[in-house]
């Protein structure tokens, strides 16, 4: 029998691919990093454009209360501070996110904590029973006026469909702050990277073999010979062919253009909560690096679409029928001889620190 060229062929060259593959390789083990794509960083990739790093696949930024996982990424690329402040844009007005004593300033004149408290205390719906739909659940935890505001219209284009026929379990909190404070993320480290996520996995991946463009999935005997074990972090319904039915997510379009002007928006996202505008955030991408000299500025917008199994997956749409769905899944994967991690493997939405620190574990435990 021929021996193998390589210990780990990995499956997917995005934060979990990629950091599983640095640490192994650090420890002395061969690996071979394959995608499907015609690029390395998965949906974290960015690309430049104008000199300026474009998302490609919706804003990324990175957070975490983990001085370990922040240590960790800085020795791939310097980062530069960065707090997430989006605004929302409804009726003509822009409204501060998250929800907070800007936010309720700007929708009722109040000033005090006290004052805010008392006004969504007085809208809230009082239930006599578990909510039955979203609608319900943030009705009960935000009153009309926010509800109507930022999240009814929102919702519905976000899941192309009305918020009473969605679950309850879609909105578990909204978080309300009762303090001036614009920071999306209570999180101590926060920041974008100087040179875009994609120096990042260059480094990471840095004297292993890559090879993009490739269908794993086609060519399971063939890839699955040349090493010892597989990682694999692509979607787990297609490497068992959908043997229990096809696990969802939440389809995105983007649409992005080169504008002739040097600031365009004044900030890096903007929601748009109105039910006449068909897409629900707009992105200017310089407004992440500040230190990002351009006369020109790339402009994103963020349209959902209906999802179908060749379109790129973004969010999971994690609910009890689709856990239950995954969860077969699972305990089929239990008898194949691979490794599944990450977002679309495990059917989980992963913030980038969440999906490295389960990257660096699974790599540790097997290296042991």
């Amino acid at each position: 029998m021929q021996e193998t060229k390589y210990d780990y062929l990995i499956v997917g060259a995005g934060f979990f691919g990629a950091a599983f593959a640095r640490t192994v390789t650090d420890a002395g083990k061969r690996c071979l990093v394959i995608d499907k794509r015609d690029h390395i960083g998965g949906n974290a990739y960015t690309k430049k454009i104008e000199g300026i790093d474009v998302h490609v696949y919706g804003p990324h930024i990175f957070h975490t209360n983990s001085e370990v996982l922040w240590s960790w990424i800085n020795q791939f690329t310097d980062f530069e501070p960065f707090i997430n402040c989006p605004k929302a844009l409804a009726n003509g007005k822009l409204y501060s996110l998250p929800f907070n004593m800007n936010t309720f300033y700007e929708l009722w004149g109040v000033t005090t904590p006290q004052q805010a408290k008392e006004k969504i205390e007085s809208q809230t719906l009082v239930l006599s029973q578990p909510a039955i739909n979203l609608e319900e659940q943030a009705l009960s935890m935000v009153g009309v006026d926010i509800y109507e505001l930022s999240i009814k219209h929102y919702t519905a284009k976000q899941w192309q469909a009305d918020p009473k026929d969605l679950p309850p379990e879609i909105i578990k909190r909204i978080p309300l702050r009762f303090i001036y404070d614009n920071n999306y993320f209570n999180d101590k480290y926060q920041g974008i990277p100087k040179n875009g996520y994609t120096e990042i996995f260059e480094n990471l991946l840095k004297g292993i073999d890559v090879q993009l463009n490739v269908d794993f999935i086609n060519n399971k005997n063939h890839y699955k010979s040349l090493a010892k074990k597989i990682v694999y972090t692509g979607k787990i319904d297609e490497y068992f062919d959908y043997c229990y039915g096809e696990l969802p997510y939440r389809g995105l379009n983007f649409e992005t253009k080169v504008i002739n002007t040097d600031n365009y928006q004044g900030t890096a996202v903007i929601n748009y909560s109105d039910s006449d505008v068909p897409y629900t955030r707009v992105v200017e991408h310089k407004h992440f690096n500040c230190s990002t000299k351009s006369t020109k500025t790339v402009v994103t917008w963020e349209t959902p679409i209906s999802w179908t199994r060749d379109q790129t997956p973004y969010y999971p749409i994690d609910n009890e029928i689709n856990r239950g769905v995954w969860k077969k899944y699972y305990e089929l994967s239990k008898n194949e001889p691979v490794i599944f991690g990450g977002r679309l493997a495990e059917y989980r939405y992963y913030d980038m620190h969440q999906v490295i620190a389960s990257a660096l574990k699974t790599a540790k435990e097997e290296l042991q």
